[in-house]
């Protein structure tokens, strides 16, 4: 049985984790029969957003690991807790969160800064040979290690051409794709997939989604 931690970043596409993303990710970990680690930063979020006015909530702060919970039905690991040589494979769920609280995407831009902690187990997994996935807006905070580990892996964020360009000036390559597909660096065990960049809904979602838990897991076996 594969142990793959899933690393999300609070709860709620605007300044967390995209719920349908994470959720469909796990159900599709749940049918592989995967045993999952749900993790994340123990730290405030970047800010807290009203989603019914897609606003920030002034005054307000949330806490990444918390706010991660609820996902995880309460069980959930700090992600300093977590290392590559316990786990088989990591996927890193979009929304937001992804850009806000585990990297700097969302205001810096291709100067962005990643958290220390998921730079650390990413780089951890790539030097071990163990596959990693990203959806959404996440593969943005690949291309920035990568950049610093001076790679090249390919990459979808879906077709935004702006996003697209950010991802390659950090380092990597960018593939076009639809949220129902994925695309895979077989040389670096990478693979993402565009969800809610492109989905109409959640059965496009998870399309791609189960597509990303499937091939994780068989790159996992090799």
């Amino acid at each position: 049985m594969a142990k793959v931690a899933v690393c999300l970043s609070g709860c709620g596409v605007f300044d967390g984790s995209e719920i349908h993303e994470a959720v469909l990710a796990l159900l599709a970990l749940d049918q592989a029969g995967a045993q999952v680690i749900c993790c994340a930063p123990d730290k405030p979020q970047m800010h807290v957003v009203d989603h019914v006015q897609q606003k920030p909530a002034e005054g307000q702060t949330r806490g990444v690991l918390a706010e991660s919970a609820r996902i995880a039905r309460g069980r959930i690991t700090p992600l300093s807790a977590v290392e590559a040589r316990e786990i088989d494979a990591l996927i890193f769920p979009g929304g937001f969160g992804a850009a806000k609280n585990l990297c700097t995407f969302a205001t810096g831009g291709a100067d962005c800064e990643v958290d220390p902690d998921v730079e650390r187990l990413v780089n951890d997994m790539i030097e071990m040979g163990k596959p990693v996935g990203f959806m959404c807006i996440a593969p943005a905070l690949m291309a920035r290690i990568a950049g610093r580990r001076r790679i090249a892996p390919t990459l979808t964020i879906g077709t935004d051409a702006k996003t697209a360009a950010a991802v390659e000036k950090m380092g990597a390559k960018h593939r076009n794709c639809p949220a129902t597909d994925i695309v895979v660096d077989s040389q670096y065990r990478i693979v993402s997939t565009p969800a809610y960049m492109l989905a109409s809904g959640p059965a496009e979602v998870f399309q791609g989604a189960k597509k990303l838990v499937d091939e994780v897991l068989k790159l996992a076996k090799k």
